[in-house]
């Protein structure tokens, strides 16, 4: 069967909920992100982006490119509500789809051609989306995930693109190389400096350059510049969680110690999620006491992978949680309700210097492990207590 492959994003999200609430907004130049002058932008409107304005930008170099632009603290809560909207009305009307960040989609609609004509289809689902969320929406159509990715930013705003079968290298060609998706500014950069800016120049080049200038990135690079990508279409479920759980070889009653532990879980959980690139919109903490009562408290929260929020939901939860006053046997912790997508900037009193100490602090984790750098809360426990392959039930995904 060949493949049909849809992309949809929401246009400028945050900013176009934003003017749902408050149509005075339209038309303005606006940004969501940190109200004063070390926060970043997490979103901004076309109308800013004339100006220079961009998502990560500092709010005071914003300020100054656009004097005029509307800074707007941002509703995390209200996002997640009007995701979850279109999120409906995708999963009403598609066989499989992926929810690959709060306001990003992949549907698989192969074999629909048969039937309805895949781009027809995917334009009445656009529709239908925008009439009854009131958002605006862009998509992309083409034989894999990819192509249809840099179709639907050519489309943008509030548009569509069909790149045919056949024509998908052609498509490609002519764009600037920062089209392609995993070009950041760095290896932009390189790769301009060496007369590759654009996406037919980079087709061309010998793939043992790529891979010796990039490593295994070169290669990739080189199979996205000639349209190849077989990435599937990963079904949504928001039934998958992750969890971990701490049974002490003694009952305690040590709350210092165990708050300090269970930020250290939270931690260590969260790392997971940005890892594989997830995000989650449910936490609940569980305490077992010495007698073996067994509680959960459960939150609801925006969809998140920071330590900056689930820290303190955890702590939160653990607080209403323990009010026997006895000895704990066990504690634990699951994020649950998981969607692919990667960590936003939408903790919106971020400053550049957390966000930059916090990926900061993911890249050494990544490259030397979990251990080699913790938050001082955790990184002072005792090592006895820390969780270990025997004492704990390692982080995993389950099904509730």
């Amino acid at each position: 069967m060949e493949r049909n492959i849809i992309h949809m994003d929401l246009d400028s999200f945050f900013v176009s909920v934003e003017c749902l609430r408050n149509s005075k907004l339209k038309g303005k130049a606006i940004a969501i992100g940190g109200t004063g002058d070390r926060g970043v932008i997490a979103s901004c409107s076309y109308e800013a982006r004339k100006f220079g304005v961009r998502s990560a930008m500092p709010v005071k170099l914003a300020k100054q490119l656009c004097p005029q632009l509307m800074v707007i603290s941002g509703d995390m809560e209200q996002y997640s509500k009007y995701s979850q909207l279109v999120t409906e009305v995708i999963k009403d009307s598609s066989p499989l789809f992926e929810k690959s960040s709060i306001d990003e989609f992949y549907i698989d609609a192969s074999g629909m051609d048969k039937y309805f004509g895949c781009f027809k289809w995917g334009s009445e689902l656009r529709q239908r989306i925008i009439t009854e969320t009131g958002l605006p929406i862009s998509f992309g159509l083409s034989v894999n995930k990819m192509v249809s990715k840099v179709a639907t930013g050519i489309a943008k705003p509030n548009n569509s693109r069909h790149v045919e079968r056949g024509t998908e290298k052609a498509f490609l060609a002519p764009l600037p190389i920062t089209k392609i998706p995993m070009i950041g500014s760095k290896t932009a950069s390189l790769l301009t400096s060496m007369g590759i800016d654009r996406v037919g120049t980079l087709r061309e080049m010998p793939i043992d350059l790529l891979q010796n200038l990039l490593g295994k990135n070169g290669i990739e690079l080189w199979r996205r510049a000639n349209a190849i990508d077989d990435t599937p279409v990963v079904p949504f479920s928001e039934r998958k969680s992750i969890s971990t759980e701490n049974t002490f070889s003694q009952d305690t009653i040590d709350i210092k110690m165990l708050k300090s532990l269970m930020c250290y879980m939270v931690e260590e959980i969260a790392f997971k999620l940005r890892s594989e690139q997830k995000m989650a919109s449910s936490i609940t903490v569980k305490i077992r006491y010495s007698n073996f009562d067994t509680l959960t408290k459960q939150s609801q929260i925006s969809y998140t992978s920071s330590d900056n929020v689930l820290i303190p939901k955890a702590l939160e939860l653990f607080d209403k949680l323990y009010d026997k006053r006895m000895l704990i046997r066990l504690i634990g912790v699951r994020l649950s309700n998981l969607v692919h997508g990667n960590h936003q900037i939408s903790l919106f009193n971020d400053t550049e210097e957390a966000i930059n100490l916090c990926q900061a602090m993911d890249l050494i984790k990544n490259k030397y492990g979990f251990d080699k750098i913790n938050r001082a809360v955790g990184a002072g426990l005792d090592s006895k207590l820390k969780p270990d392959t025997s004492e704990l039930t390692r982080l995993r995904y389950t099904k509730q």
